[in-house]
């Protein structure tokens, strides 16, 4: 771990940090977006699951809230298709019934104001059909929350290679997750970070991008 530190302090100390700042600012900004905003950016990370981030930017940017909204299932699933994304039909799926929650703004924003960051993670896990933790800390975070973390394979192979996690997990269950989350927790704790700072860095080491 504390090579892993020493590394990311050096980053700091770059250009980078503006680009990450930047980005973080990007990520604030939505709370002053409205619901279909919100709902573009859901469908954006059901979309990231078990696959590129860019390719799921790539669609985003073809459909707009407007498609996602609005397209039927053929036309999702096209679109999907064309953009080379795995699982074009599920995917559309569901994206489709996503749409009951198309007012998410306002229902992550009531949980937030009743408990925490914490509880939205668990009722976008419970209640979003294809979003599991990653994908529903991925959500919060790219909708300005900063205090979960998003384990995807990048941010996983990083914490295997500077000795953080003794190994990298074929699969990852609520109590796993929230263990390897925890020693995340404590990196951004001795940099003196929020975690969605701290996964911009991380990323970048392992992709050379900061994406959202």
């Amino acid at each position: 771990m504390k090579q892993l530190i020493e590394k990311i302090k050096i980053l700091q100390q770059s250009s980078l940090k503006d680009i990450i700042n930047n980005r973080l600012r990007e990520f604030e900004s939505f709370k002053d977006k409205g619901n279909d905003e919100w709902f573009s950016e859901l469908c954006f990370c059901l979309l990231t699951a078990n696959s590129r981030a860019k390719t799921a930017i790539n669609i985003q940017k073809q459909l707009g809230a407007k498609g996602f909204l609005e397209y039927n299932e053929n036309n999702l699933a096209n679109c999907i298709i064309m953009n080379n994304h795995r699982f074009p039909n599920m995917k559309a799926k569901f994206i489709i019934e996503a749409r009951k929650f198309s007012n998410i703004k306002s229902i992550i924003n009531n949980i937030i104001n009743k408990g925490n960051e914490a509880d939205a993670r668990e009722w976008l896990v419970s209640n979003v059909k294809g979003i599991g933790y990653k994908e529903a800390s991925h959500f919060l975070r790219n909708t300005g929350h900063k205090n979960i973390s998003i384990l995807d394979r990048h941010i996983l192979n990083l914490m295997l290679e500077n000795s953080v996690i003794p190994e990298k997990p074929k699969s990852l269950n609520k109590k796993m997750y929230f263990d390897i989350e925890q020693k995340f927790r404590e990196i951004a704790s001795q940099l003196n970070m929020n975690l969605a700072e701290l996964d911009l860095y991380m990323w970048y080491m392992k992709t050379g991008e900061v994406l959202k």
